[in-house]
């Protein structure tokens, strides 16, 4: 039963609302067309009563209770007078219409009035379809008394009652027809502008566009929709956002681990090699692979964390280690030096060995970028957490700059040689502010650049 109720329902909101407003209407119609036909039954009813009544009183005129008898005195209108009229004396029949027989079920009905001796009327079956109105008049006298019974064929009343039923069933009609046509109308205007909003966000969310519907000149429904619908595509350009920084952050951290592989192939691929250097080319490309799906994982992890918003690091890393292997894998030129400085060989970070790469890596990979002789990285307890400081004797940052560089795709100067993307400073800081940590430039540091790195304490 609900699947065909489900089948027969419309599919539109524009339909199922027609057809709320053509359910509602017709019942609204019903309800008065049922109470009009009552109340002009009530009223047709009421005027042949009062029409019996006027003629029970003209009949009255022409009897004559005075005397011990009963009589009735002829008039000059005295055939109009006696059509469908009983005269009784007392219960005794005087006189009755001349087309009615004695035992017809009229004239018992009119000895039945005529009994009860009271203003009562009645309707019986005259034969056939028809329906004839009886009413009856006491006609009091001083040494007698009369009762005057009269009748009227109800069929004109009752033709005027299915008139008036047929013609309030066809307006009905009528004014559903309309009712439905003009609320699809109505609906269908009204939730054009809908449409419309939805066609927008729709083309809007597939290019991340920045068009926005806003609170003006709308009605308060669509205002709230309009809304919604903002922040839906707010949601959605945040989202494709996160999407390509992620694949801007793949690519930029993928990049040196892949670059030792093609090095190593093309050595490989140079001349022929001894089974030993083969072993070494084998090593340093699975290590480079591994690095891969390290980095993958870490930032994947990341991602997905923040879109849960879970930003709690899980276990600890003991910081020298890891800070002494990003050292020795980096790519340095011979003329810089890098040294590494831990007062504590126990000291520990709150944050994964491979987000604690992450976030360095790239400082580190800055500093030997554009250092003149020493790269120098230091790591130092602090209340509460851990202090770690890359810090190069480059040229530093340019002071016009330094507003713009922790901003993604950012570079102080894109012709300096380098292949960089400027996506390492805003990774190392997203990281490390996921943990709870941050990473920061020092402005007063001179000559060249310190970045620093707080995170929490392991």
């Amino acid at each position: 039963m609900n699947r065909v109720t489900q089948r027969l329902s419309p599919r539109t909101l524009r339909g199922r609302l027609s057809l709320v407003a053509l359910t509602t209407a017709a019942l609204l119609m019903t309800v008065l067309t049922v109470a009009f036909n009552t109340v002009m039954d009530r009223h047709l009813q009421h005027q042949a009563d009062d029409e019996l009544r006027n003629r029970a009183a003209a009949v009255a005129t022409t009897i004559d209770t005075s005397g011990p008898r009963v009589r009735v005195l002829e008039t000059v209108n005295d055939s109009l007078l006696d059509a469908n009229v009983w005269i009784y004396a007392g219960t005794r029949l005087v006189e009755k219409p001349p087309s009615t027989a004695p035992d017809s079920r009229l004239t018992q009905t009119a000895d039945r009035l005529a009994v009860l001796g009271t203003r009562v009327c009645t309707t019986v079956e005259g034969g056939g379809p028809r329906f004839v109105r009886l009413c009856s008049r006491p006609v009091p006298g001083h040494r007698s008394t009369a009762t005057v019974v009269t009748a009227l064929d109800l069929a004109p009343y009752r033709n005027s009652a299915d008139t008036l039923l047929l013609a309030s069933l066809i307006l009905d009609a009528v004014m559903l027809a309309c009712t439905y046509a003009l609320t699809r109308l109505a609906v269908g205007r009204a939730l054009r502008p809908v449409r419309t909003m939805t066609d927008q966000a729709t083309q809007w969310s597939a290019v991340g566009s920045d068009e926005r519907f806003g609170a003006e000149h709308h009605p308060a429904e669509l205002t709230l929709l309009g809304a919604s619908l903002d922040a839906l595509l707010d949601r959605i350009r945040t989202v494709l956002r996160h999407e390509q920084q992620l694949t801007g952050e793949l690519s930029h951290e993928l990049r040196t681990p892949l670059t030792r592989i093609i090095i190593e192939l093309d050595w490989w691929r140079a001349r022929p090699r001894s089974a030993a250097e083969t072993r070494a080319t084998h090593e340093v490309i699975a290590e480079a692979a591994q690095s891969m799906r390290t980095i993958c994982d870490t930032l994947l992890n990341d991602a997905r964390e923040g879109a849960q918003n879970a930003s709690t690091a899980p276990g600890a890393t003991a910081v020298a280690p890891v800070l002494h292997r990003l050292v020795e894998n980096l790519d340095s030129r011979k003329q810089v030096k890098t040294v590494v400085e831990v007062t504590d060989p126990e000291l520990e970070a709150g944050v994964a060995p491979a987000l604690l790469e992450r976030i360095v890596s790239p400082l580190l990979t800055n500093a030997v970028r554009y250092a003149r002789s020493t790269v120098t990285v230091s790591a130092r307890q602090l209340p509460g957490g851990v202090r770690i400081d890359v810090t190069d004797d480059g040229p530093g940052v340019p002071e016009a700059f330094v507003d713009d560089l922790f901003q993604p795709g950012r570079r102080a100067d894109s012709d300096d040689g380098h292949d960089g993307a400027g996506l390492g400073l805003p990774l190392a800081r997203r990281l490390a502010r996921a943990v709870g940590g941050e990473v920061s430039h020092a402005p007063g540091h001179t000559p060249g650049a310190r970045f620093l790195v707080n995170l929490p304490a392991g």
